[in-house]
């Protein structure tokens, strides 16, 4: 007992002279660490006779919580005063005269380049069609015709969500209804080909993600889909869209473009689309020079797709396309970096903004 009676006496003498936070958590290490004085008085127990033992363990219990309370309260005044003693010596003068200059803030680019997007194929008669970026496998990825083995169906290309932290009953092992963060803004089409019936006319504009980071690449960009299904629609139809669209979104009249084949799982026959540019260190001139650059994908949507949202393929025909709103605005204001869009840095707003 005499042990206990002197590390409390040591201890309030030793707290007395505290005047810091860091002098108290010295003092917290000397009496409660793993090798502080309660601690080393708790080990001389297994030598004494098991009244004694008892005794000892209860009292060095008590002198536990009193220590532990006692660093408490005094850390709490500490930090109290340390508070006054900056709110004494920091303040801001109210009186001060404003700041005269200001400065005005500015559209982003990639803003007006959805807006303009968006009017361009108003013109011509589509509407816009919305869908959550948070969405299941098969809406993603099976719907469109994408296997079950396709390259983008894996975790390094694809952000999907843990289904446990959402999934009540435990883990879903459908993989068609496997949460995800959109890879396209395809699945605002089968959605809405699920519930209304064609003929149809739309455009998704959206965020979508994927596992790609670089100078051309983030893993948020925005892209906007369109999709036409009725009764007779030919190549013909598709290839005229798009060339107005992009003879207008440039604003040059005679834009030469070329379809170049390619493959996409959801279209059947697909293919890619080039406008003519000029390439100089300092920019790209679109409508000159000898050079191709492709802007967007495209294709008549598969049968297999419009078999999906039963819809009777021997009967309604339609065209698809993607397009990536972010390379378009990198390509009508000389953006050289995408990844610089998102980075919030006011010199680069001044300089892109509108």
């Amino acid at each position: 007992m005499n042990t206990v009676a002197s590390i409390s006496a040591l201890f309030a003498s030793k707290l007395s002279g505290v005047e810091s936070l860091e002098e108290l958590e010295s003092l917290r290490i000397e009496f409660l660490g793993r090798k502080g004085a309660i601690q080393q008085a708790f080990s001389l127990m297994s030598e004494l006779p098991t009244e004694e033992k008892r005794l000892l363990g209860q009292s060095l219990n008590t002198l536990k919580g009193e220590v532990t309370a006692a660093i408490a309260t005094k850390q709490e005044s500490l930090a109290e005063a340390l508070l006054a003693q900056r709110l004494s010596a920091e303040f801001i003068d109210v009186t001060l005269e404003p700041r005269t200059e200001y400065q005005c803030g500015t559209k982003h680019p990639i803003h007006e380049v959805i807006r303009d997007v968006k009017r361009i194929f108003y013109e011509m008669g589509f509407k816009l069609a919305v869908g959550p970026d948070i969405d299941d496998d098969y809406n993603n990825f099976t719907a469109l015709n994408i296997t079950e083995h396709h390259p983008a169906r894996q975790s390094h290309d694809t952000f999907y969500i843990d289904s446990l932290s959402l999934n009540k009953d435990g883990l879903n092992k459908n993989l068609e209804k496997r949460l995800l963060l959109r890879t396209h803004t395809s699945t605002v089409q089968i959605r809405h080909l699920n519930t209304s019936p064609p003929p149809c006319r739309i455009i998704s504009v959206g965020k979508v993600y994927r596992a790609d980071m670089d100078s051309t690449h983030t893993p948020m960009f925005h892209q906007i889909e369109g999709l036409c299904i009725d009764k007779g629609i030919t190549m013909s139809h598709l290839k005229g869209t798009l060339e107005h669209f992009l003879r207008v979104f440039f604003q040059v009249d005679d834009l030469p473009i070329r379809l170049r084949p390619s493959y996409f799982p959801f279209t059947e026959p697909s293919a890619e689309i080039d406008i003519r540019c000029q390439h100089t260190k300092e920019l790209i001139k679109v409508g000159s020079g000898s050079s191709w650059l492709e802007v967007l994908g495209c294709g008549m949507v598969s049968p297999v797709v419009l078999e999906n949202v039963k819809i009777d393929s021997t009967e309604y025909q339609g065209f698809a396309f993607g397009i990536g709103i972010d390379r378009l605005a990198m390509l009508k204001y000389n953006i050289p970096d995408l990844r610089a869009c998102f980075e919030g840095d006011m010199r680069w707003l001044s300089y892109y903004g509108l």
